[in-house]
């Protein structure tokens, strides 16, 4: 069974995202999305404390009405910033080092789009996850369409079997035409496997960066990638509603 994973870039995403990306066969960058306000294309959580403090990439004209693979920062200044951030938010961490590490070689892309691409890759290389997926770019793909036909439709261009998707896709994919054409489809059940953390309560929605800080080499022991079929998945919320 071949597993395909869709997702837009995204900045440092949080575990749970790689947890769905070690399920990957292969992985579609869908780069040609318009960026949404509030999303995680640009920003993500860093712990501070006991508190929350987000980590954004400022966007020129505020990204209104740009794709992703156009979209450009409005200057340089947040790189030095961010850096200064990630280092206060994880200052006690024993692998902070690792993580700066991954930070630098990632903000090192002049291109926004590939620096929330090396933001998904850096990390995954360091845990040692999907060294042999596919990875694809919906730009450079000849699959016109939209919303669910168009992720079916990329599926099957790969010759997918499986569509292992986040909870989000529940409400517009037509599940019925997916069986049809061959391909199942599962939604993530997140481990949120806990790990030590500075503070005194724990969060799972924060970056990669944090799990790797803390880790080091044994972070992606707490990565339990799960699923849950699409049915039962639906009856669940259903019977929740």
């Amino acid at each position: 069974m071949t597993a395909v994973v869709i997702s837009q870039p995204m900045l440092f995403p949080w575990p749970g995202f790689f947890e769905q990306l070690m399920l990957a066969d292969v992985y579609i960058y869908l780069d040609d999305a318009q960026f949404s306000k509030g999303s995680f294309t640009n920003r993500i959580q860093l712990k501070y404390g006991n508190d929350i403090r987000w980590m954004t990439i400022p966007l020129a004209g505020k990204g209104s009405f740009t794709k992703i693979a156009d979209l450009r920062a409005s200057d340089d200044s947040w790189k030095a910033s961010h850096r200064a951030l990630l280092r206060q938010s994880l200052q006690a961490a024993p692998y902070l080092n690792d993580a700066l590490v991954i930070f630098d070689r990632v903000y090192s892309h002049a291109s926004l789009c590939d620096l929330l691409i090396a933001s998904i890759e850096e990390p995954a290389r360091y845990l040692g996850i999907g060294a042999r997926r596919q990875t694809a770019i919906a730009s450079k793909m000849a699959v016109e369409g939209r919303s669910w036909q168009r992720v079916l439709d990329m599926v099957t261009h790969f010759g997918g079997t499986r569509y292992v998707t986040g909870h989000g896709a529940l409400n517009y994919l037509d599940h019925e035409a997916f069986e049809v054409s061959g391909v199942v489809v599962d939604y993530m059940a997140y481990s949120r496997t806990p790990w030590a953390q500075n503070g005194e309560t724990f969060t799972p929605y924060v970056s990669i960066l944090d799990l790797i800080a803390h880790m080091g080499p044994r972070a992606a022991q707490c990565l339990v990638p799960a699923t849950t079929p699409w049915q039962a998945l639906l009856k669940q919320e259903t019977v929740t509603s």
